[in-house]
Protein backbone atom coordinates (compact mmCIF):
# COMPACT_ATOMS: atom_id res chain seq x y z
CA UNK A 1 0.00 0.00 0.00
CA UNK A 2 1.03 3.38 -1.03
CA UNK A 3 0.63 6.76 0.82
CA UNK A 4 1.84 8.81 -2.11
CA UNK A 5 -0.78 10.85 -3.70
CA UNK A 6 -1.45 12.07 -7.27
CA UNK A 7 -2.16 15.01 -7.56
CA UNK A 8 -4.40 16.60 -10.79
CA UNK A 9 -6.76 18.76 -11.76
CA UNK A 10 -9.43 16.99 -12.89
CA UNK A 11 -11.00 13.02 -12.57
CA UNK A 12 -13.24 11.05 -14.50
CA UNK A 13 -14.40 7.92 -13.12
CA UNK A 14 -15.47 5.19 -15.10
CA UNK A 15 -14.48 5.44 -18.76
CA UNK A 16 -17.96 5.11 -20.56
CA UNK A 17 -19.29 7.43 -22.70
CA UNK A 18 -20.13 10.66 -20.47
CA UNK A 19 -16.79 10.59 -19.56
CA UNK A 20 -15.08 10.20 -22.95
CA UNK A 21 -17.41 13.22 -24.22
CA UNK A 22 -16.59 15.50 -20.56
CA UNK A 23 -13.22 14.47 -21.10
CA UNK A 24 -12.83 15.59 -24.57
CA UNK A 25 -14.97 18.50 -24.23
CA UNK A 26 -12.24 19.58 -21.62
CA UNK A 27 -9.21 18.91 -23.66
CA UNK A 28 -10.62 21.13 -26.12
CA UNK A 29 -10.97 23.91 -23.88
CA UNK A 30 -8.60 24.10 -21.13
CA UNK A 31 -5.28 21.72 -23.18
CA UNK A 32 -3.46 22.44 -20.31
CA UNK A 33 -5.10 20.81 -17.51
CA UNK A 34 -4.07 17.57 -16.10
CA UNK A 35 -6.65 14.76 -16.24
CA UNK A 36 -6.75 11.48 -15.05
CA UNK A 37 -9.27 8.50 -15.83
CA UNK A 38 -10.05 5.59 -13.33
CA UNK A 39 -12.05 2.58 -14.63
CA UNK A 40 -12.43 -0.70 -12.60
CA UNK A 41 -12.74 -2.68 -16.03
CA UNK A 42 -9.95 -3.81 -18.28
CA UNK A 43 -11.19 -1.46 -21.25
CA UNK A 44 -13.06 1.40 -22.21
CA UNK A 45 -16.66 0.94 -22.65
CA UNK A 46 -17.15 -2.38 -21.33
CA UNK A 47 -20.17 -1.57 -19.06
CA UNK A 48 -23.59 0.75 -20.31
CA UNK A 49 -21.34 2.38 -23.31
CA UNK A 50 -20.92 -0.93 -24.92
CA UNK A 51 -22.34 -1.60 -28.07
CA UNK A 52 -23.98 -4.65 -26.45
CA UNK A 53 -25.68 -2.98 -23.84
CA UNK A 54 -27.85 -1.03 -25.11
CA UNK A 55 -29.98 -0.38 -28.37
CA UNK A 56 -27.71 1.65 -30.69
CA UNK A 57 -30.94 4.12 -31.01
CA UNK A 58 -29.92 8.24 -32.02
CA UNK A 59 -32.22 9.14 -29.44
CA UNK A 60 -34.30 12.10 -31.25
CA UNK A 61 -37.53 11.15 -30.39
CA UNK A 62 -38.17 10.17 -34.44
CA UNK A 63 -39.78 7.02 -33.33
CA UNK A 64 -39.91 6.51 -29.20
CA UNK A 65 -43.72 7.36 -28.52
CA UNK A 66 -42.88 7.28 -24.56
CA UNK A 67 -41.55 10.73 -25.76
CA UNK A 68 -44.82 11.83 -26.55
CA UNK A 69 -47.99 12.08 -23.98
CA UNK A 70 -51.18 12.50 -24.56
CA UNK A 71 -52.76 15.02 -22.31
CA UNK A 72 -56.37 14.39 -20.55
CA UNK A 73 -57.88 16.80 -23.53
CA UNK A 74 -57.04 14.30 -26.07
CA UNK A 75 -54.14 16.95 -27.19
CA UNK A 76 -50.72 15.33 -27.41
CA UNK A 77 -47.28 17.09 -25.21
CA UNK A 78 -44.25 17.22 -27.34
CA UNK A 79 -42.25 19.02 -24.83
CA UNK A 80 -40.06 15.92 -24.03
CA UNK A 81 -39.68 14.90 -27.69
CA UNK A 82 -38.18 18.90 -28.35
CA UNK A 83 -36.09 18.76 -25.85
CA UNK A 84 -34.58 15.17 -27.22
CA UNK A 85 -34.16 15.74 -30.28
CA UNK A 86 -32.42 19.47 -29.56
CA UNK A 87 -30.15 17.38 -27.45
CA UNK A 88 -29.25 14.86 -30.33
CA UNK A 89 -28.27 17.50 -32.44
CA UNK A 90 -25.85 19.20 -30.39
CA UNK A 91 -24.54 15.63 -29.93
CA UNK A 92 -24.08 15.81 -33.82
CA UNK A 93 -22.56 18.74 -34.10
CA UNK A 94 -20.12 18.19 -31.58
CA UNK A 95 -18.85 15.15 -33.36
CA UNK A 96 -18.99 16.72 -36.68
CA UNK A 97 -16.43 18.93 -34.76
CA UNK A 98 -14.24 16.15 -34.25
CA UNK A 99 -14.53 15.28 -37.73
CA UNK A 100 -13.65 17.81 -39.12
CA UNK A 101 -10.72 18.44 -36.55
CA UNK A 102 -9.46 15.00 -37.68
CA UNK A 103 -9.73 14.19 -34.12
CA UNK A 104 -12.35 11.27 -35.56
CA UNK A 105 -11.34 10.02 -38.54
CA UNK A 106 -14.22 7.75 -39.80
CA UNK A 107 -17.54 8.67 -38.51
CA UNK A 108 -18.91 5.31 -39.87
CA UNK A 109 -17.04 3.57 -37.23
CA UNK A 110 -19.80 4.54 -35.26
CA UNK A 111 -22.84 6.26 -36.70
CA UNK A 112 -25.48 4.92 -39.96
CA UNK A 113 -27.81 6.10 -41.28
CA UNK A 114 -31.26 4.19 -40.80
CA UNK A 115 -34.88 5.37 -40.36
CA UNK A 116 -36.42 5.81 -37.60
CA UNK A 117 -40.37 4.29 -37.28
CA UNK A 118 -42.91 3.93 -34.89
CA UNK A 119 -45.63 1.17 -35.23
CA UNK A 120 -48.67 0.44 -33.46
CA UNK A 121 -51.94 -1.24 -34.23
CA UNK A 122 -55.56 -1.39 -32.53
CA UNK A 123 -57.76 1.48 -33.29
CA UNK A 124 -56.75 3.95 -29.79
CA UNK A 125 -52.89 3.52 -30.77
CA UNK A 126 -53.72 4.24 -34.78
CA UNK A 127 -55.60 7.30 -33.36
CA UNK A 128 -52.72 8.05 -31.30
CA UNK A 129 -50.05 7.71 -33.38
CA UNK A 130 -52.21 10.09 -36.21
CA UNK A 131 -52.57 12.91 -33.58
CA UNK A 132 -48.62 12.31 -32.87
CA UNK A 133 -47.83 13.00 -36.29
CA UNK A 134 -49.85 15.82 -36.38
CA UNK A 135 -48.11 17.66 -34.27
CA UNK A 136 -44.97 16.17 -34.96
CA UNK A 137 -44.70 17.17 -38.50
CA UNK A 138 -45.53 20.22 -37.98
CA UNK A 139 -42.27 21.23 -35.54
CA UNK A 140 -39.07 22.01 -38.08
CA UNK A 141 -37.79 19.51 -35.99
CA UNK A 142 -39.02 16.49 -37.07
CA UNK A 143 -39.49 17.66 -40.99
CA UNK A 144 -39.64 14.84 -43.63
CA UNK A 145 -42.06 12.99 -41.38
CA UNK A 146 -44.41 10.13 -43.24
CA UNK A 147 -47.29 8.49 -42.10
CA UNK A 148 -49.15 5.41 -43.11
CA UNK A 149 -52.03 2.96 -42.81
CA UNK A 150 -51.69 1.63 -45.91
CA UNK A 151 -51.07 -2.28 -45.88
CA UNK A 152 -49.50 -1.27 -49.16
CA UNK A 153 -46.99 1.43 -48.20
CA UNK A 154 -46.06 -0.29 -44.72
CA UNK A 155 -45.10 -3.53 -47.07
CA UNK A 156 -42.54 -0.70 -49.13
CA UNK A 157 -41.45 0.31 -45.83
CA UNK A 158 -41.17 -2.98 -42.94
CA UNK A 159 -41.52 -6.16 -46.05
CA UNK A 160 -40.37 -8.50 -42.78
CA UNK A 161 -43.00 -6.63 -40.17
CA UNK A 162 -45.60 -7.20 -43.06
CA UNK A 163 -45.14 -10.63 -44.74
CA UNK A 164 -47.88 -13.15 -43.37
CA UNK A 165 -49.47 -10.56 -41.30
CA UNK A 166 -53.26 -11.23 -40.60
CA UNK A 167 -54.49 -7.54 -40.73
CA UNK A 168 -57.68 -8.19 -38.33
CA UNK A 169 -56.69 -4.97 -36.76
CA UNK A 170 -56.39 -1.73 -37.98
CA UNK A 171 -52.15 -1.09 -38.22
CA UNK A 172 -50.23 2.31 -38.80
CA UNK A 173 -46.35 3.69 -38.50
CA UNK A 174 -44.59 7.05 -38.98
CA UNK A 175 -41.29 6.96 -40.84
CA UNK A 176 -38.74 9.56 -40.73
CA UNK A 177 -35.21 9.12 -43.22
CA UNK A 178 -32.99 11.23 -40.69
CA UNK A 179 -32.47 8.59 -37.99
CA UNK A 180 -29.38 6.77 -36.96
CA UNK A 181 -27.71 3.64 -35.57
CA UNK A 182 -25.03 4.47 -33.05
CA UNK A 183 -21.92 2.23 -32.04
CA UNK A 184 -21.53 4.07 -28.21
CA UNK A 185 -18.78 1.98 -27.42
CA UNK A 186 -17.18 2.27 -30.81
CA UNK A 187 -17.25 6.10 -30.27
CA UNK A 188 -16.25 6.00 -26.60
CA UNK A 189 -13.21 4.01 -27.46
CA UNK A 190 -12.58 6.23 -30.43
CA UNK A 191 -12.93 9.43 -28.04
CA UNK A 192 -10.61 7.81 -25.18
CA UNK A 193 -7.66 7.08 -27.97
CA UNK A 194 -7.89 10.61 -28.56
CA UNK A 195 -7.83 11.56 -24.96
CA UNK A 196 -4.71 9.19 -24.62
CA UNK A 197 -3.05 10.53 -27.69
CA UNK A 198 -3.50 14.05 -25.62
CA UNK A 199 -1.91 12.43 -22.54
CA UNK A 200 -4.73 12.00 -20.21
CA UNK A 201 -4.10 9.60 -17.74
CA UNK A 202 -6.44 6.70 -18.19
CA UNK A 203 -5.82 4.21 -16.09
CA UNK A 204 -7.76 1.01 -15.96
CA UNK A 205 -8.59 -2.04 -13.47
CA UNK A 206 -8.88 0.51 -10.85
CA UNK A 207 -11.71 0.37 -8.15
CA UNK A 208 -12.91 3.72 -6.35
CA UNK A 209 -13.05 2.35 -2.56
CA UNK A 210 -13.96 5.74 -1.51
CA UNK A 211 -13.75 9.54 -1.98
CA UNK A 212 -13.56 12.56 0.96
CA UNK A 213 -13.45 15.93 0.87
CA UNK A 214 -10.23 17.71 2.01
CA UNK A 215 -9.45 20.52 4.01
CA UNK A 216 -8.31 22.88 0.88
CA UNK A 217 -11.69 21.50 -0.68
CA UNK A 218 -10.38 19.14 -3.30
CA UNK A 219 -11.25 15.78 -2.93
CA UNK A 220 -9.26 12.57 -2.14
CA UNK A 221 -9.77 9.17 -3.72
CA UNK A 222 -8.68 5.81 -2.35
CA UNK A 223 -8.57 3.64 -5.15
CA UNK A 224 -7.97 -0.07 -5.31
CA UNK A 225 -6.21 -2.05 -8.33
CA UNK A 226 -8.93 -4.86 -8.41
CA UNK A 227 -6.33 -7.38 -9.50
CA UNK A 228 -3.31 -6.71 -7.03
CA UNK A 229 -5.35 -5.05 -4.49
CA UNK A 230 -2.75 -2.77 -4.13
CA UNK A 231 -4.13 0.76 -3.01
CA UNK A 232 -3.14 4.05 -4.23
CA UNK A 233 -4.55 7.95 -3.52
CA UNK A 234 -5.61 10.60 -6.17
CA UNK A 235 -6.87 13.65 -5.52
CA UNK A 236 -8.10 16.48 -7.79
CA UNK A 237 -9.97 19.95 -7.64
CA UNK A 238 -13.27 18.06 -9.69
CA UNK A 239 -14.19 14.94 -9.59
CA UNK A 240 -16.89 13.73 -12.16
CA UNK A 241 -18.83 10.40 -11.56
CA UNK A 242 -19.58 8.89 -14.42
CA UNK A 243 -19.81 5.21 -13.39
CA UNK A 244 -23.38 4.17 -15.01
CA UNK A 245 -25.54 2.17 -11.90
CA UNK A 246 -22.13 2.65 -9.86
CA UNK A 247 -22.45 6.29 -9.88
CA UNK A 248 -25.24 6.23 -6.95
CA UNK A 249 -22.34 4.51 -4.39
CA UNK A 250 -19.88 7.07 -5.03
CA UNK A 251 -22.46 9.65 -4.86
CA UNK A 252 -23.18 8.88 -1.29
CA UNK A 253 -19.32 8.30 -0.56
CA UNK A 254 -18.49 11.85 -1.55
CA UNK A 255 -21.07 12.96 1.35
CA UNK A 256 -22.52 15.93 -0.34
CA UNK A 257 -25.85 16.93 1.09
CA UNK A 258 -27.09 17.32 -2.72
CA UNK A 259 -26.96 13.36 -2.77
CA UNK A 260 -28.97 12.62 -0.25
CA UNK A 261 -32.66 10.98 -0.19
CA UNK A 262 -31.89 9.55 -3.52
CA UNK A 263 -32.07 5.78 -4.19
CA UNK A 264 -31.74 3.51 -7.09
CA UNK A 265 -33.89 0.75 -8.96
CA UNK A 266 -32.00 -1.93 -10.96
CA UNK A 267 -33.74 -2.92 -14.33
CA UNK A 268 -31.84 -5.48 -16.24
CA UNK A 269 -32.32 -5.44 -20.41
CA UNK A 270 -32.26 -9.14 -22.84
CA UNK A 271 -32.55 -8.85 -26.51
CA UNK A 272 -33.46 -11.49 -29.03
CA UNK A 273 -31.09 -10.86 -31.86
CA UNK A 274 -31.15 -12.22 -35.30
CA UNK A 275 -27.65 -12.70 -37.65
CA UNK A 276 -28.82 -14.50 -40.30
CA UNK A 277 -28.25 -12.27 -43.55
CA UNK A 278 -31.70 -13.87 -45.70
CA UNK A 279 -33.53 -12.43 -42.70
CA UNK A 280 -31.72 -9.27 -41.76
CA UNK A 281 -31.39 -8.26 -45.11
CA UNK A 282 -35.56 -7.69 -45.31
CA UNK A 283 -35.55 -5.43 -42.21
CA UNK A 284 -33.67 -1.73 -42.11
CA UNK A 285 -34.98 0.52 -40.04
CA UNK A 286 -35.47 1.07 -36.22
CA UNK A 287 -39.46 0.39 -35.41
CA UNK A 288 -40.38 1.56 -31.72
CA UNK A 289 -43.81 0.33 -30.73
CA UNK A 290 -46.09 1.08 -27.41
CA UNK A 291 -44.84 -0.11 -24.11
CA UNK A 292 -47.34 -2.72 -22.61
CA UNK A 293 -49.43 -1.31 -19.45
CA UNK A 294 -47.23 -1.76 -16.49
CA UNK A 295 -43.94 -1.58 -18.13
CA UNK A 296 -41.59 1.07 -17.51
CA UNK A 297 -40.55 3.56 -20.48
CA UNK A 298 -37.47 1.83 -21.26
CA UNK A 299 -39.11 -1.71 -22.32
CA UNK A 300 -40.55 -0.32 -25.32
CA UNK A 301 -40.69 -3.07 -28.00
CA UNK A 302 -38.48 -2.34 -30.48
CA UNK A 303 -36.89 -3.97 -33.84
CA UNK A 304 -33.69 -2.78 -34.75
CA UNK A 305 -31.47 -2.44 -37.33
CA UNK A 306 -27.50 -2.60 -35.72
CA UNK A 307 -24.23 -2.33 -37.38
CA UNK A 308 -21.65 -3.71 -34.57
CA UNK A 309 -17.67 -4.80 -35.63
CA UNK A 310 -19.18 -3.66 -39.38
CA UNK A 311 -21.79 -6.55 -39.13
CA UNK A 312 -25.61 -6.17 -39.81
CA UNK A 313 -28.09 -7.64 -37.38
CA UNK A 314 -31.13 -7.21 -36.06
CA UNK A 315 -32.57 -6.75 -32.47
CA UNK A 316 -35.46 -7.16 -30.87
CA UNK A 317 -36.77 -6.18 -27.13
CA UNK A 318 -35.88 -5.02 -24.49
CA UNK A 319 -37.21 -7.99 -22.15
CA UNK A 320 -36.86 -6.45 -18.73
CA UNK A 321 -35.42 -8.09 -16.22
CA UNK A 322 -34.68 -7.43 -12.14
CA UNK A 323 -31.08 -8.09 -10.33
CA UNK A 324 -29.96 -6.56 -7.45
CA UNK A 325 -26.45 -5.67 -9.44
CA UNK A 326 -26.41 -2.33 -10.43
CA UNK A 327 -24.11 -2.82 -13.19
CA UNK A 328 -23.74 -6.09 -15.55
CA UNK A 329 -20.29 -6.72 -13.90
CA UNK A 330 -21.47 -5.26 -10.37
CA UNK A 331 -22.17 -7.49 -7.12
CA UNK A 332 -25.54 -8.86 -5.71
CA UNK A 333 -25.18 -6.64 -2.82
CA UNK A 334 -25.53 -3.35 -4.73
CA UNK A 335 -29.41 -2.91 -4.44
CA UNK A 336 -28.98 -3.51 -0.45
CA UNK A 337 -25.84 -1.52 0.09
CA UNK A 338 -27.08 1.54 -1.67
CA UNK A 339 -30.12 1.47 1.36
CA UNK A 340 -28.83 4.29 3.57
CA UNK A 341 -30.86 5.80 6.55
CA UNK A 342 -31.18 8.92 5.05
CA UNK A 343 -32.79 7.10 1.85
CA UNK A 344 -35.09 4.42 3.31
CA UNK A 345 -38.44 5.93 3.58
CA UNK A 346 -38.11 7.17 -0.05
CA UNK A 347 -36.66 3.65 -1.36
CA UNK A 348 -40.14 1.65 0.96
CA UNK A 349 -42.34 4.35 -0.95
CA UNK A 350 -41.12 3.53 -4.07
CA UNK A 351 -41.68 -0.23 -3.14
CA UNK A 352 -45.47 0.27 -2.26
CA UNK A 353 -46.32 2.66 -5.16
CA UNK A 354 -44.43 0.28 -7.77
CA UNK A 355 -45.84 -2.99 -7.24
CA UNK A 356 -47.47 -3.02 -10.64
CA UNK A 357 -43.72 -2.73 -11.72
CA UNK A 358 -42.29 -5.22 -9.15
CA UNK A 359 -45.04 -7.68 -10.68
CA UNK A 360 -44.21 -6.49 -13.93
CA UNK A 361 -40.71 -7.20 -14.08
CA UNK A 362 -41.27 -10.96 -12.18
CA UNK A 363 -43.44 -11.97 -15.21
CA UNK A 364 -40.97 -10.99 -17.25
CA UNK A 365 -38.11 -12.79 -15.74
CA UNK A 366 -40.02 -15.81 -15.80
CA UNK A 367 -40.50 -15.84 -19.62
CA UNK A 368 -39.69 -18.38 -21.51
CA UNK A 369 -37.94 -18.41 -25.37
CA UNK A 370 -41.56 -19.29 -26.48
CA UNK A 371 -43.08 -16.72 -24.68
CA UNK A 372 -40.52 -13.52 -26.06
CA UNK A 373 -40.84 -15.25 -29.84
CA UNK A 374 -44.46 -14.86 -29.04
CA UNK A 375 -43.96 -11.07 -28.45
CA UNK A 376 -41.50 -11.09 -31.30
CA UNK A 377 -44.12 -12.37 -33.65
CA UNK A 378 -46.22 -9.16 -33.41
CA UNK A 379 -43.55 -7.44 -35.02
CA UNK A 380 -42.34 -10.31 -37.51
CA UNK A 381 -45.27 -12.63 -37.91
CA UNK A 382 -43.13 -15.20 -39.23
CA UNK A 383 -40.44 -15.05 -37.21
CA UNK A 384 -38.19 -18.45 -36.56
CA UNK A 385 -37.37 -19.63 -33.50
CA UNK A 386 -33.84 -20.90 -34.85
CA UNK A 387 -32.95 -17.62 -36.04
CA UNK A 388 -33.19 -15.86 -32.87
CA UNK A 389 -30.66 -15.81 -29.88
CA UNK A 390 -31.04 -14.14 -26.16
CA UNK A 391 -28.86 -11.81 -25.54
CA UNK A 392 -28.02 -10.24 -22.16
CA UNK A 393 -27.59 -6.86 -22.43
CA UNK A 394 -26.64 -3.89 -19.43
CA UNK A 395 -28.07 -3.01 -16.36
CA UNK A 396 -29.54 0.10 -16.08
CA UNK A 397 -30.75 2.18 -12.46
CA UNK A 398 -33.72 4.31 -12.31
CA UNK A 399 -33.35 7.13 -10.37
CA UNK A 400 -35.89 6.79 -6.96
CA UNK A 401 -36.34 10.36 -5.14
CA UNK A 402 -39.28 12.82 -3.29
CA UNK A 403 -40.58 15.00 -6.36
CA UNK A 404 -43.67 17.12 -6.70
CA UNK A 405 -45.22 13.69 -7.74
CA UNK A 406 -44.29 12.33 -4.12
CA UNK A 407 -42.27 10.45 -1.87
CA UNK A 408 -40.46 7.65 -3.98
CA UNK A 409 -41.00 8.82 -7.21
CA UNK A 410 -38.95 6.76 -9.69
CA UNK A 411 -37.72 8.75 -12.07
CA UNK A 412 -37.06 7.83 -16.06
CA UNK A 413 -34.30 9.80 -17.13
CA UNK A 414 -31.06 10.94 -16.82
CA UNK A 415 -29.99 13.59 -13.64
CA UNK A 416 -26.76 15.61 -12.90
CA UNK A 417 -26.40 15.64 -8.81
CA UNK A 418 -23.47 18.18 -8.41
CA UNK A 419 -22.08 19.91 -4.99
CA UNK A 420 -22.98 23.46 -4.38
CA UNK A 421 -19.44 24.41 -5.07
CA UNK A 422 -19.38 22.37 -8.63
CA UNK A 423 -15.95 20.66 -7.03
CA UNK A 424 -17.67 17.22 -8.04
CA UNK A 425 -21.06 15.64 -9.65
CA UNK A 426 -22.55 12.67 -11.08
CA UNK A 427 -24.98 11.36 -13.33
CA UNK A 428 -27.81 9.13 -12.82
CA UNK A 429 -30.27 7.53 -14.80
CA UNK A 430 -30.97 5.85 -18.23
CA UNK A 431 -32.10 6.55 -21.20
CA UNK A 432 -32.06 9.02 -23.96
CA UNK A 433 -28.61 8.99 -21.49
CA UNK A 434 -25.75 8.58 -24.39
CA UNK A 435 -27.86 10.45 -27.17
CA UNK A 436 -27.60 13.71 -25.33
CA UNK A 437 -24.10 12.71 -23.60
CA UNK A 438 -22.39 16.34 -25.41
CA UNK A 439 -25.81 18.24 -23.57
CA UNK A 440 -25.42 16.63 -20.55
CA UNK A 441 -21.84 17.23 -20.18
CA UNK A 442 -22.34 20.58 -21.35
CA UNK A 443 -24.42 21.44 -18.40
CA UNK A 444 -22.21 20.13 -15.87
CA UNK A 445 -19.44 22.45 -17.26
CA UNK A 446 -21.98 25.37 -16.63
CA UNK A 447 -23.04 24.14 -13.09
CA UNK A 448 -19.50 22.91 -12.57
CA UNK A 449 -16.93 26.02 -13.95
CA UNK A 450 -19.17 28.85 -14.02
CA UNK A 451 -16.29 31.50 -13.68
CA UNK A 452 -14.89 29.91 -16.64
CA UNK A 453 -17.47 30.20 -19.37
CA UNK A 454 -17.27 33.89 -20.81
CA UNK A 455 -13.49 32.54 -21.43
CA UNK A 456 -14.64 29.62 -22.74
CA UNK A 457 -18.37 30.56 -24.76
CA UNK A 458 -15.98 31.20 -28.74
CA UNK A 459 -14.64 27.87 -28.13
CA UNK A 460 -17.74 26.16 -27.10
CA UNK A 461 -19.34 27.63 -30.42
CA UNK A 462 -16.57 26.34 -32.66
CA UNK A 463 -17.55 23.06 -31.54
CA UNK A 464 -21.16 23.42 -31.26
CA UNK A 465 -22.81 26.03 -32.88
CA UNK A 466 -25.99 26.62 -31.62
CA UNK A 467 -24.80 26.54 -28.21
CA UNK A 468 -26.87 29.45 -26.49
CA UNK A 469 -29.44 29.50 -29.26
CA UNK A 470 -33.12 27.49 -29.23
CA UNK A 471 -33.29 25.98 -32.23
CA UNK A 472 -37.03 25.34 -32.13
CA UNK A 473 -37.26 29.07 -32.52
CA UNK A 474 -34.69 28.77 -35.61
CA UNK A 475 -35.97 26.69 -38.39
CA UNK A 476 -33.68 28.04 -40.89
CA UNK A 477 -30.94 27.09 -38.36
CA UNK A 478 -32.37 23.45 -38.00
CA UNK A 479 -32.05 23.22 -41.56
CA UNK A 480 -28.26 24.31 -41.65
CA UNK A 481 -27.01 22.14 -38.93
CA UNK A 482 -28.96 19.08 -40.07
CA UNK A 483 -26.79 19.50 -43.95
CA UNK A 484 -23.86 20.65 -42.28
CA UNK A 485 -23.78 17.59 -39.86
CA UNK A 486 -25.30 14.88 -41.96
CA UNK A 487 -22.97 15.49 -44.59
CA UNK A 488 -19.84 15.39 -42.40
CA UNK A 489 -21.03 12.34 -40.29
CA UNK A 490 -21.52 10.82 -43.74
CA UNK A 491 -25.23 10.52 -43.47
CA UNK A 492 -26.47 12.49 -46.26
CA UNK A 493 -25.46 13.72 -49.86
CA UNK A 494 -25.83 17.16 -49.34
CA UNK A 495 -23.59 19.77 -50.19
CA UNK A 496 -22.70 21.26 -45.80
CA UNK A 497 -23.98 24.73 -45.28
CA UNK A 498 -20.59 27.16 -45.07
CA UNK A 499 -19.58 26.72 -41.71
CA UNK A 500 -18.59 30.61 -42.19
CA UNK A 501 -21.82 31.63 -42.73
CA UNK A 502 -23.56 29.45 -40.03
CA UNK A 503 -21.72 30.91 -37.34
CA UNK A 504 -21.92 34.24 -38.07
CA UNK A 505 -25.76 33.49 -38.38
CA UNK A 506 -26.05 31.68 -35.06
CA UNK A 507 -23.95 34.49 -33.27
CA UNK A 508 -26.53 36.82 -34.43
CA UNK A 509 -29.37 34.62 -33.42
CA UNK A 510 -27.86 34.84 -30.02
Amino acid sequence: MSNRQTKTDVILIGAGIMSATLGSLLKELVPDWEITVLERRGNAGEESSNEWNNAGTGHSSLCELNYTVEKPDGSIDISKAIKVNEEYQVSKQFWSYLVNSNLIRNPRDFIVPVPHMSFVQGEQDVTFLKKRFASLSNNPLFQGMEFSDDPGKLKQWIPLMMKDRTFDKPIAATRIESGTDVNFGALTRILFDHLKSKNVNIKFKQNVDDIKRASDGSWELKVRNVDSGTVEHHAAKFVFIGGGGGSLHLLQKSGIPEGKGIGGFPVSGLFMVCQKPDVVAQHRAKVYGQAAIGAPPMSVPHLDTRFIDKKESLFFGPFAGFSPKFLKFGSMFDLVTSIKMHNLVTMMAAGVKNIPLTTYLIKQVMLSKDKRMEALREFVPNANSDDWDLVVAGQRVQIIKDTAAGKGTLQFGTEVISAADGSIAALLGASPGASTAVSVMLEIIKKCFPQHIKAWEPKIKEMIPSFGVSLLNNPELIQEIHTSTSQTLGLADKKPANPKNQKKRMLKEA
